[in-house]
């Protein structure tokens, strides 16, 4: 089994390769869903290709963002350089990147954890695209992997440490409709560390513990998983090199049968490193939740006692050259490096090199003295540039003339009460119900108004539809359903006309502004569909904790929260997408249908929504406006970056 370590600095490199990794992964200056990180030039990265292989490890390359229809070709020219490099895969997102690579290039392909396969379903269809290892979604217990990974004909790879997304992964729009950074563009501004309230609760109630997966080694290692791999490409070297020398002694100490896998001195040191708080995560179906703070604190020590400017403790394994910090509540105060003078028998007494009050306080651990060793190791490790070189790949020209169309109203709903006020309106009903599909189906068929039944948003469960029609938000559904007619919602990450899939008809990335919505359109003759109202989905959660009402953040703005059948968080845009002055934009493109949600919705207000765009009311904008309370024009102008 290998174990894959993260990079995103030449420092890190080598640190990875100091610590026994078998393997890592790295991006580029572009199409990484890690872009804050330095990543590396194409040189660099041909470089680093080749000191991983002369000290016998796989490099994996990151293309794991959404491409719009503008950036294909260097996505393209990207990989084939990758390809010529000597890359051992690239790990992808974007569906409509797969067959393209898979007809030109040799390089084998990873489905990105971006994809959010969690099931068998999903894999079948990964292989079925020539995919050579999937990364599964982070939200799987160890009974679902070992399902999965014992009825898989190809790899499977999963996170054994390091950060854990709220949302399901490639999923998640929030930042985006935060501030136009998308996190399916690697630009994530992480408003899941941000505070927030619910209730009568309140603080950083969508920030998770950190995976920590070392007791789950030896069931992985029995079920077949290929690959384990630990989060970080933001991080410290000292951070990757401890991450891989631990991990990679407890999987040799598995596969030995030898206990404990990990020792005090190897987890203080992981808690020293970065530490907002270790889980064994959805791995062991544990409590992943960790909402105090958001941030990494180090190694908890304890209180202290300030007394006329002098620090108190126990010392505890602190010795000269550890490194502390104080908080008092979620304040830090400072920090300084221990002395010997600080130390006084199994006490520190020290005055730190900044003014304190007395009182008390919290004591982290944030510095070891080993740390320095770190850095003399990787010094001795060299990476040089290398040639790399890219060749201008053209695409063939896809341009159509779709024409102007009426654009069909699809209405999403969730009731009875909200299906009977839109079906004047409707020429086609996404059912989301719980409940009552026959009578939501005779409803529809009785006034000639073509049913959808729409599956659940995900499900890890395998189980198929029974309806004809059926809308799906995941590839493994698409699998599952794949011989009924289809229609793919946004959750299914359409940027371009590439990643169409075989459906009867696919909603648009509401990510996509009129522009590059027009690109798509032009060079597809599929039927597309593009939302036009309503609060969507930011995020998708397996979070146990978080209950149904409204998530306020610090500014006041408020968000729906709600829980479906299966448990799953649903936390909703706060402001509605309104594009009902955009709709003879959209005729003009060629839109076939357009996406109307009014699930969960008054049915009086649903009934003025219908009104208003069957009769393209455009009087009736300012009165919308007024009764939906906050709403926008969404990407729709702008898009993200």
């Amino acid at each position: 089994m290998e174990l894959l370590a993260p990079v995103g600095t030449e420092e890190a490199l080598k640190a990875a390769i100091a610590g026994g990794a078998d393997a890592v992964y790295l991006g580029g200056k572009s199409f990484g869903a890690r872009h804050f990180a330095s990543n590396f030039s194409d040189r660099l990265l041909a470089g680093a290709i080749e000191l991983t292989h002369d000290h016998g490890m796989r490099t994996y390359v990151t293309v794991n963002t959404l491409i719009k229809e503008a950036e294909m070709a260097d996505a393209l020219s990207f990989v084939e350089m990758l390809d010529a490099s000597g890359a051992d895969a690239v790990i992808v997102q974007d569906r409509g990147l797969l067959p393209l690579i898979k007809e030109r290039y040799s390089i084998p392909v990873h489905a990105s954890t971006q994809m959010a396969i969690h099931s068998s379903a999903g894999v079948r269809w990964a292989q079925d695209q020539g995919i050579e290892r999937v990364i599964l979604a982070r939200e799987l217990g160890l009974e679902q992997i070992k399902e999965i990974a014992e009825n898989s004909d190809i790899g499977i790879e999963v996170f054994i440490h390091g950060a854990l997304c709220y949302c399901f992964s490639g999923q998640c729009l929030f930042s985006s409709f935060l501030g136009g950074r998308s996190g399916n563009r690697g630009m994530c501004a992480q408003p899941c560390r941000k505070s927030y309230s619910i209730g009568k609760r309140e603080g950083y109630l969508l920030s998770t513990a950190d995976t920590f997966g070392v007791e789950s080694i030896p069931e992985l290692m029995r079920c077949g998983v290929a690959s384990l791999k630990i989060e970080g490409r933001m991080r410290s070297p000292q951070y990757v090199y401890l991450a891989s020398k631990v991990y990679k002694r407890a999987m040799e100490r598995a596969e030995n049968g030898t206990f404990p896998l990990i020792t005090d001195r190897e987890r203080e040191l992981l808690e020293v490193v970065f530490n907002r708080g270790f889980s064994g995560g959805y791995l062991t179906e544990k409590e992943v939740m960790q909402t105090a703070f958001p941030e990494s604190r180090g190694r908890p020590l304890g209180p202290a006692l300030v007394a006329n400017g002098k620090l108190r403790m126990p010392r505890g394994t602190l010795d000269v050259g550890d490194g502390i910090s104080l908080y008092q509540g979620n304040e830090k105060v400072g920090g300084f490096d221990l002395r010997t003078s600080d130390l006084e028998g199994q006490n520190v007494i020290a005055a730190p090199p900044f003014l304190l009050k007395d009182g008390n306080y919290t004591v982290y651990k944030t510095k070891d003295r080993e740390f320095p060793a770190i850095e003399d190791i990787l010094s001795k490790i060299k990476l040089q540039e290398r040639e790399a070189l890219r060749r201008t790949v053209e695409l063939p020209p896809k341009r159509l003339r779709r024409g102007e169309k009426m654009s069909e109203l699809s209405f999403y709903v969730s009731s009875l009460a909200v299906l009977k006020a839109v079906l004047p309106y409707a020429d086609r009903v996404y059912y989301d119900g719980a409940k009552q599909d026959e009578e939501a189906f005779e409803l529809c068929e009785a006034e000639g108004k073509e049913f959808v039944k729409m599956l659940p948003r995900l499900s890890l469960e395998e189980k198929g539809s029974d309806h004809r029609r059926v809308m799906v938000n995941t590839v493994d559904q698409y699998e599952l359903d794949k011989g009924r007619v289809t229609y793919g919602s946004y959750h299914m990450n359409v940027f371009n006309s590439y990643t169409l899939p075989k459906m009867h008809q696919s909603t648009l990335s509401p990510e996509l502004n009129q522009e590059e919505l027009l690109n798509v359109l032009s060079r597809t003759e599929g039927r597309c569909e593009v939302m036009t109202f309503g609060r969507l989905e930011l995020m998708l959660s397996r979070d146990p904790t978080l209950p149904e009402g409204t998530l306020v953040d610090d500014r006041g703005v408020r968000y729906p929260v709600h829980r479906d059948p299966q448990g799953f968080v649903h936390i909703l845009h706060s402001t509605d997408l309104l594009l009902l002055e955009k709709v003879p934009e959209l005729r003009a493109m060629g839109v076939d249908s357009l996406g109307i949600d009014v699930r969960r919705r008054h049915p009086d207000l649903a009934a003025f929504v219908g009104k208003s765009f069957k009769d393209l009311d455009l009087a009736s904008l300012e009165e919308l406006r007024r009764k939906c309370g906050r709403s926008s024009l969404g990407h729709y102008k702008k898009g993200v970056f």
